[in-house]
């Protein structure tokens, strides 16, 4: 099942980019399955291929829940922005982990989830 979302692009908590993976956060404004998907990000009229996550980062004790978007090859300054966001395939779910360390190496095999999806469907 595919979730659309849309919002104003906010300043987040910058975690993401301390991880080497900088996002962009939206509010959560329906209810979701918290996870990780496979998704395509909608900026103005042109949709780029990214790995969303869906919830409260447990990892960090965050309570609120959001929308966090790892765009693909994509290094602008979107705040303030609207955007579409669009959950294509559902990786996993939102899990605690030990560590920074552990996090890091899912978020690097959901990637690899990810673009492995694109590459399928853009043949």
């Amino acid at each position: 099942m595919q979730y659309l979302v849309w919002g104003k692009v906010k300043v987040g908590r910058k975690k993401g980019k301390l991880l080497g993976f900088p996002t962009v956060n939206i509010a959560l404004h329906k209810n979701i399955p918290e996870g990780v998907y496979v998704s395509k990000v909608k900026i103005d009229s042109f949709w780029f291929d990214a790995l969303t996550f869906v919830g409260a980062a447990k990892t960090f004790g965050e309570k609120n829940k959001k929308v966090e978007s790892y765009i693909l090859n994509f290094n602008q300054n979107i705040y303030e922005k609207w955007i579409t966001t669009c959950m294509l395939k559902r990786v996993r779910g939102n899990i605690k982990f030990n560590s920074e360390k552990k996090l890091v190496e899912q978020i690097r095999k959901d990637l690899t989830v990810a673009n492995n999806f694109f590459a399928k469907i853009k043949q």
